[in-house]
């Protein structure tokens, strides 16, 4: 009775000790974590950044009950490498998840590049730690790597123990009544060879029986079999991409291939609900990741025609109203205080992405640039808003230069982990930014890649307040004057369609984040100062990298019928196991 008196005691004495603790030192359970990633967002589409005409009162809330940071950039302007470096902390040439051709994110759901199984996730390390972790929406990071089912790059190999959603992104291609979003023009140039083929093929065979041409049967044959093996060749993976891309995946198993896109909010918004639910009693990490507000704009009924800026603006007060249906879920079962949520999209808005007049892709505010572009603003300085009641002050704004990697080590070490030693982890923990411990962000300077090409690097000049901005290489915007590659459709990371700058073009953010007033040295006491200093961390950075594979090769973004994911026997691959549940 006397252990049991003094155990009584004791505890009782760390109750009340740990009661008057300040708030920001007593971060000693380990919280929930909710993580919200909007797809192909822009900075100016949500109200709390400026939007007064799209309603994201779910999203303005949050921040007010929370931290909305300013400079919140992505380390890449797509979605696979910016999500690469979100998910590892690491700029993405680190993994081999930035591409040194055009095809600058992972293309089929058959191909063999993705994420590598090397590389620790923040997932992983919080799994290690007790964590129930799920991941509901878009992977985009592949699947397999050598045969269909050895789910190499699969979400369940890096950390998850719970996915539902797609492995693939969301694309134009998954609806019938759209045109086609994917590879457009190389497979019209594809057709129009396969038509030339055809046109030859037929008019030897016409030559040859009427007499006018003098060309063998075995000639004519050869045409023949080379003009449907031709055909073939790309007809059975571009002729089926709603198939091959558009599926929906529980953990390991197909569930919907062909995706049926009337019920794929509510499925994915029932999937997270439940997550929370099955998992309220011990810490979890749930990473929704939205198909909103990516193209084709899948919305339902409920919010058609209801924004004043047409189906892109429906979209995203649609996933307004889930981000607060999920809040509401954490309310529910009243784990609010002790969860941690983060928003953010993946990369800035689509500019370019237009069908005649309809305007389908975002809007990035004041901000330069857009969707694909590396160097400018809007590419890549996204939403970053943080709430965690009475852990994190509310209604609080932080303008220093944080990163989507910086989410990495924060959420480890809040998990109680520790980010791997063996690798050089790009990300910063910032809590202590966060909690008003610092006035300053860890980050001096950060480096803008498009693919594997350096356009831009950030130097946070802290004593002086300034955050210099030099830009090495910018893309040709068409037609001349206009903020996008409207011709292109997407503005290129090298070649003809990008100006490299020597000496480059230097901005101040601090005074001008629009990037529309260059500095030059005669009117900039500063300018070489700067550039040489710049010169400098690159050539530091630059030592840091090692040789990985190239994940988005040529040869590991092309489909293979050997790894497409089936849940028949290939190539009849066709269910609807929501649709029989």
């Amino acid at each position: 009775s006397f252990l049991l008196l003094c155990f009584r005691s004791s505890l009782v004495t760390s109750l009340v000790f740990c009661l008057f603790l300040p708030p920001q030192l007593s971060i000693t359970i380990k919280p929930n974590i909710v993580l919200f990633m909007a797809d192909d967002l822009g900075i100016g589409d949500i109200g709390c950044y400026g939007n007064d005409t799209i309603r994201t009162p779910n999203i303005d809330h949050l921040a007010k009950e929370g931290v909305k940071l300013m400079q919140h950039i992505a380390a890449a302007p797509l979605c696979t490498p910016s999500r690469a470096a979100f998910l590892t902390g690491r700029y993405p040439l680190r993994s081999g998840m930035d591409a040194v051709n055009n095809y600058g994110v992972i293309f089929w759901n058959g191909g063999s590049g993705g994420l590598p199984p090397n590389e620790t996730t923040f997932a992983k390390i919080v799994q290690q730690q007790g964590y129930s972790t799920g991941l509901i929406g878009k992977w985009h990071q592949g699947v397999n790597c050598e045969s269909r089912n050895d789910h190499c790059h699969h979400p369940l190999n890096h950390g998850f123990d719970y996915f539902y959603g797609m492995p693939f992104t969301l694309i134009s291609d998954c609806l019938t009544t759209e045109p086609p979003e994917m590879d457009r023009e190389f497979r019209r140039k594809l057709l129009l060879y396969t038509q030339m083929i055809g046109l030859v093929t037929v008019t030897s065979a016409l030559g040859r029986l009427t007499g006018l041409i003098s060309v063998s049967w075995k000639m004519v044959t050869c045409l023949g079999g080379f003009s449907l093996l031709f055909f073939a060749s790309w007809f059975s993976s571009y002729g089926f991409i709603r198939y091959w891309n558009c599926i929906m995946m529980r953990n390991h198993e197909v569930t919907e291939q062909p995706m049926v896109t009337e019920r794929t909010t509510s499925l994915i918004l029932r999937e997270s609900i439940s997550f929370i639910e099955r998992n309220k009693y011990k810490p979890f990490l749930l990473f929704l990741s939205f198909l909103h507000a990516h193209t084709p704009l899948l919305t339902t009924e409920k919010f058609l025609g209801k924004s004043s800026h047409g189906l892109y603006g429906d979209n995203v007060e649609e996933m307004d109203w889930m981000v607060g249906q999920v809040l509401e879920a954490i309310d529910k079962e009243g784990l609010k205080n002790i969860t941690l949520v983060y928003f953010a999209s993946d990369h800035g808005g689509w500019l370019e992405r237009q069908e005649g007049k309809r305007q389908l892709g975002g809007w990035n505010g004041i901000y330069r640039g857009g969707k694909a572009m590396g160097g400018w603003e809007g590419g890549i300085r996204v939403p970053g808003i943080f709430r965690w009641p009475g852990v994190l002050p509310a209604n609080t704004v932080i303008d220093e230069p944080t990163s989507l990697m910086d989410i990495y080590p924060t959420v480890v070490h809040l998990a109680g982990g520790v980010v791997p030693q063996d690798r050089v982890i790009d990300g910063r923990d910032l809590m202590p930014l966060l909690q008003g411990k610092v006035q300053h962000s860890e980050h001096e300077f950060l480096f803008h890649y498009c693919g594997v090409h350096l356009h831009a690097v950030r130097w946070h000049q802290k004593d002086s307040g300034a955050i210099w901005k030099a830009h090495y290489v910018t893309p040709v915007f068409l037609p001349p004057g206009a903020g996008g590659c409207y011709e292109r459709g997407f503005c290129p990371c090298f070649g003809e369609g990008v100006t490299h700058h020597s000496p480059p073009l230097l901005f101040d953010l601090a005074r001008d984040p629009s990037e529309t007033r260059p500095l030059a040295a005669d009117t900039e006491p500063l300018f070489d100062t700067v550039i040489k200093r710049i010169g400098r961390a690159i050539e530091e950075h630059r030592r840091t990298l090692t040789p990985v594979p190239e994940q988005l090769s040529l040869y590991n973004v092309i489909w293979k019928p050997w790894l497409q994911p089936c849940c028949g026997t290939f190539p009849f691959c066709w269910c609807d196991k929501e649709g029989d549940n």
